[in-house]
């Protein structure tokens, strides 16, 4: 008997383990999310979503809803699992989002954000 009540506490504590894991992400992590999501907002530029284009301000909204959703199931611990889940494609469709922003080419939002982390781990933003 003592046996299985250990096996028990084991598994309890295990279980206890796990879910503080499956929670938000690291306050590093929501911080650089959040920077992400401002420079979406700031940026001036359009957001393709399933062919039709939106402004910065939307396209914020939707990611913003997009990682709420996420996070709360614990599916992004970090701003890299962020853009490839959140901010990469359409969930519904599978299709790339796409940025434009004024004259420059249109590129995809996975590389745009991307190269935007780099530049706010570098210290340049």
């Amino acid at each position: 008997m003592k046996r299985f009540t250990g096996a028990i506490a084991t598994a309890a504590m295990l279980l206890a383990a796990s879910q503080a894991f499956a929670g938000e992400g690291s306050p590093a992590a929501q911080r650089e999310v959040g920077q992400l999501l401002d420079f979406v907002a700031k940026s001036g530029c359009q957001f393709n979503r399933n062919g039709s284009w939106y402004e910065a301000g939307k396209a914020r909204e939707h990611l913003q809803e997009k990682y709420d959703y996420l996070n709360r199931r614990g599916l992004v611990p970090t701003a890299e699992s962020f853009i490839e889940l959140a901010a990469s494609k359409s969930s519904m469709s599978g299709k790339a989002y796409q940025v434009r922003c004024g004259e420059k080419p249109v590129i995809t939002s996975t590389s745009w954000l991307t190269n935007e982390l780099k530049q706010l781990r570098a210290g340049g933003r």
